[in-house]
């Protein structure tokens, strides 16, 4: 069953305000169904987003949300570095960094955060 439902990313933050004006005015996300103190849902592509107000918030180590962008990947990565977006750089193995981008074997992704440290990534598959 769970494999014919969607799965909706659930990203917790510590300030729902600071996160609104984040994933709306910097990442262009069009908040969806009825906002209140603790939750906010937002619309990318076909999938829901979920950002809800925790304690927890930016605890996770790991990358909690991907964009798979193809073509249009490096016009993304320009649009955010214009927004004032700054990338994360990793040392992963087998990877070339080529300014804000990961290039690895026929794939390339950028890594940032949003401001309660929850690492997003957008790639170019």
């Amino acid at each position: 069953m769970l494999d014919q439902a969607n799965a909706i990313p659930t990203i917790g933050v510590k300030n729902l305000e600071a996160a609104k004006s984040f994933y709306q005015n910097k990442l262009g996300l069009n908040p969806i169904g009825e906002e209140n103190d603790y939750v906010q849902l937002y619309k990318a592509g076909n999938s829901t987003i979920e950002v809800y107000k925790s304690e927890f918030a930016g605890t996770n180590k790991a990358t909690a949300m991907t964009w798979a962008l193809g073509d249009n990947f490096q016009k993304e990565v320009k649009n955010l570095t214009d927004k004032g977006i700054k990338f994360e750089h990793y040392d992963l193995p087998e990877t070339k960094l080529e300014g804000d981008v990961h290039v690895m074997d026929g794939f390339k992704a950028a890594w940032f955060k949003d401001p309660d440290g929850n690492i997003l990534c957008i790639h170019d598959h």
